[in-house]
């Protein structure tokens, strides 16, 4: 494997509000995808003092061969854990907070009612914070994910990772026409709530099977997407087929607003979570047009 470009290479800049982050994540015993995927933003987000919390503990059932998520048999369910969430967003004086979790489908609803209490826990306490989920995909159940919907989160974001021909190689038990169909359902149960997807590139895929997932996304109504190069972030995971220049992230991203997204992310260091407070804003003022045409 080509050795990582100068374009990857990620400055580290560990300040107060970093360390102010971790100690109050570390005092609530809350977990953060931030740290548990190793994100390569962690120092500029949390910087920014804003962070993806990670519900449900921190043990997935599922073995996905580019997640560094712990696997085995959850034994986590704490039901005051939605309240600590709200209490951490509050403290940190978070806008815009992003709430996923580990895959739990030791579970008979896969977590979606803890999902829906940590809404509404976050809305209680700050009012003024929009709230993006990003959920599993409950192995298709529809009642969970109408449990989600209910509770009207102001972002709805599940991640089809890679393109078709992949999927089975890169997710376990994920399958990408559920995904579609989930994010599809989603729009339907609650059409004014923008619906968010994730590509990860660099797995083996070809420029154009992108173009593809995107235009898979658009024909089940996403209105946002992030593309970011996929690192492999042990030797136990799946290999690096190759780093994308950033010429072909803006293209990506071109192509995806012609397409019709509302926002495109797309970059080498692009994650799902990655500037996430501009893009339900630029969702709303889409789906608002939409509504008045």
């Amino acid at each position: 494997m080509e050795r990582k470009p100068e374009w990857l290479k990620i400055k580290l800049h560990v300040n107060d509000n970093y360390q102010e982050l971790k100690q109050m994540m570390r005092s609530k015993t809350l977990h953060t995808v931030c740290e548990e995927a190793r994100c390569p933003n962690i120092f500029e987000c949390w910087a920014n003092r804003t962070a993806t919390f990670m519900i449900l503990g921190d043990i997935c059932t599922r073995a996905c061969r580019f997640c560094a998520v712990k696997t085995g048999l959850p034994t986590e369910l704490d039901e005051a854990e939605p309240e600590r969430v709200a209490e951490a967003v509050e403290q940190m004086g978070v806008r815009h907070a992003v709430i996923t979790s580990v895959a739990r489908d030791d579970l008979n609803d896969g977590g979606a009612g803890i999902f829906a209490a940590t809404i509404r826990a976050v809305r209680a306490r700050n009012p003024f914070t929009s709230v993006e989920v990003l959920i599993p995909d409950f192995m298709g159940d529809r009642s969970a994910l109408q449990t989600v919907m209910d509770a009207k989160p102001d972002i709805l974001n599940h991640n089809i990772e890679t393109v078709s021909r992949l999927s089975d190689r890169v997710r376990s038990k994920a399958k990408y026409h559920r995904s579609l169909e989930l994010l599809q359902r989603a729009k339907e149960m609650q059409p004014q709530i923008p619906t968010k997807s994730s590509i990860m590139v660099g797995v083996g895929e070809t420029f154009d099977e992108v173009v593809e997932a995107m235009q898979d996304l658009r024909q089940h109504q996403v209105d946002i997407v992030t593309i970011g190069q996929y690192l492999q972030p042990t030797k136990k995971h799946l290999r690096i087929d190759r780093y994308w220049h950033p010429d072909d992230f803006a293209k990506w991203k071109e192509i995806g607003l012609e397409l019709g997204f509302s926002h495109v992310e797309s970059g080498p260091l692009v994650r799902s979570s990655y500037h996430a407070h501009e893009q339900v804003k630029s969702a709303e003022k889409q789906i608002e047009k939409l509504t008045q045409a």
